[in-house]
């Protein structure tokens, strides 16, 4: 009997949507180590393995097969995708083109390691960003640069903006992932990208602003608001969009800080000064690596209390999703002191939900955890922290969560819809 390796559902799925990953026509407790590799849009390659042995049916379903070893052990049924590491160190898994599918190449040996055998089955899937039906429009409006994605079907939908951190750039793929559960969401760029400014030095809210009402006069956006989603630096611009700024509701914040960090903030005649830091406090890793955890001025002390955002004016509700173990700053600090501020000028209580044993950067699900890379903007090392089967774990719940709490407040659904390809 022919040796078969499968992924379900069959060819192609959402990078999003976990597959399942089975072999047949092995022998008996047959021992055999699976590989899984990927390339990136720059050629970067990433691998996984693990060890398994065959059932008495020779099958190897990884749903009911522990790993015995190898990128990782135990219960895995999505590990040769979230443990994928790159060949080339500190190098981060990020998706530059969403059009185009990352194609994941497994690869069933007979043996296990030092030196697994011959080849017994290959299989090829692709993992896609866009579902069927979605959307891409770039976005040129004004000063506004981003790309707006649109879900399949008759509009108007529920409208997110999607802000990410200090690396810059337009980063697309947590929006059109997004956009395939029913949202139109604009993966919106603030710096580094086209005709934008180079460096953060000075931050206009009336750019924000302006990507707020190029939404709600969309025909295809729902108002009268928009949700907010916002990651690291991103994150405290949705504070202050939220603060500042109208026809704002419901907004997730992605290990973000309670003020205004990297460079002054301005709208009309208000300046709120950068929270600023001391780099003298930064601590290198026994890896070489650059922690940045402690270099953060404290928002609690004067005059640093001045960059904190002005959370008596902003529009909830909030949810925060928080890495207990982000070395990047203290952001359950953070999300503590906003919790505070918020419930006493009489606003609700916000929705704090604290992942153990999870860095800085929280992705969507199955991408590799990024617990340390070369910032792509200091040119240097990071360390972010986490540990990477609970950091994994956590990035698959908080993608839920996020679902749930965007459904609930723009769109009065309770339920999250999941999508197919």
């Amino acid at each position: 009997m022919a040796v078969t390796v499968k992924v379900e559902p069959a060819g192609r799925s959402l990078w999003d949507e976990p597959v399942r990953i089975s072999a047949s026509g092995l022998s008996p407790g047959q021992r055999v180590t699976l590989r899984a590799s990927l390339r990136d849009e720059r050629d970067a390659l990433f691998r996984a393995h693990a060890r398994y042995c065959a059932d008495a049916g020779g099958r190897l379903d990884l749903a009911r097969s522990p790993a015995l070893g190898g990128s990782f052990a135990g219960l895995e049924p999505m590990g040769l995708l979230w443990a994928l590491e790159p060949d080339k160190p500190l190098v981060r898994l990020m998706k530059r083109d969403v059009q185009k599918p990352f194609v994941v190449e497994l690869e069933l040996l007979e043996g296990h390691d030092p030196e697994p055998g011959r080849l017994l089955g290959r299989t090829l899937h692709e993992r896609h960003f866009l579902g069927p039906g979605v959307r891409r429009e770039p976005v040129r409006a004004g000063r506004v640069r981003g790309t707006l994605f649109l879900p399949p079907g008759a509009g108007p939908f529920p409208g997110i903006i999607d802000l990410f951190g200090s690396g810059g750039g337009l980063c697309e793929y947590r929006a059109s992932l997004l956009a395939g559960h029913g949202f139109a969401v604009l993966a919106l760029a603030y710096f580094r990208f086209e005709d934008l400014p180079k460096q953060l030095d000075i931050l206009n809210l009336d750019y924000f602003e302006e990507a707020v009402d190029f939404m709600l006069q969309h025909p295809e956006v729902k108002g009268p608001s928009v949700g907010l989603v916002g990651f690291s630096k991103g994150g405290d611009l949705c504070l202050s969009m939220a603060s500042f700024l109208k026809g704002i509701t419901a907004i997730v914040l992605i290990n973000a800080c309670v003020a205004n960090t990297l460079a002054s903030l301005h709208y009309k005649d208000m300046i709120i000064p950068d929270l600023g830091m001391d780099l003298e406090k930064k601590r290198v890793t026994e890896s070489g690596l650059l922690n940045f955890v402690d270099v953060w001025n404290n928002p609690l002390k004067e005059p640093y209390c001045q960059s904190v955002i002005p959370l008596e004016k902003a529009q909830g509700p909030f949810l925060f999703i928080v890495g207990l173990d982000d070395q990047s700053w203290k952001s359950e600090f953070y999300a503590h002191i906003a919790s505070e501020r918020l419930q006493a000028h009489g606003k609700n209580k916000p929705q704090i939900i604290f992942y153990p044993g999870t860095g800085h950067c929280i992705d969507p699900p199955y991408f590799p955890p990024s617990l340390a890379s070369v910032h792509s903007v200091l040119g240097e090392a990071v360390f972010y922290g986490g540990e990477p089967k609970a950091h994994s774990r956590a990035q698959v719940d908080a993608w839920q969560q996020i679902q749930t709490f965007f459904h609930k407040h723009l769109n009065g659904k309770t339920s999250v819809m999941t999508s197919k390809i």
